[in-house]
């Protein structure tokens, strides 16, 4: 399988519901949100790709429409966790691209969640840990 991945990048503020009372994350915030698409076909297109990236644009165009700069909590009708995103972002981009292996959202650098529908998905920003 030739698996290929995209980063798009938008910031945005949310609130999460159901949380403690005092949890940060139920105070009102932001991040820069990085979006991630995977894409996995068993061949390559007779330019040697599974698709060119550029073609990808319009996955930016929505989110630069729909979420940069905005509150999430009035874009979508869940609580906008990551998890909950990362699913909602594969449905919509699913219909654009049905070769869409899985989608990762990032809030920081530290955390990410992702979905991918047939379960654990390949990613090549996973990195062997060699030392030298």
């Amino acid at each position: 399988m030739y698996i290929i991945q995209k980063r798009f990048d938008f910031s945005a503020s949310h609130q999460l519901s159901g949380l403690p009372e005092g949890h940060k994350c139920a105070r009102l915030h932001g991040h820069n949100y990085q979006v991630i698409v995977i894409l996995g076909m068993p061949f390559l297109d007779d330019n040697g790709m599974v698709v060119d990236y550029g073609e990808l644009d319009n996955i930016k165009t929505y989110l630069d429409e729909n979420f940069e700069h905005r509150h999430i909590n009035n874009v979508v009708e869940f609580n906008p966790t990551a998890e909950n995103l990362a699913r909602f972002f594969y449905d919509v981009f699913s219909a654009m691209w049905p070769m869409l292996s899985g989608v990762i959202v990032k809030e920081t650098e530290k955390t990410e969640a992702y979905f991918s529908p047939a379960g654990v998905i390949e990613r090549s920003t996973i990195k062997p840990n060699v030392q030298n």
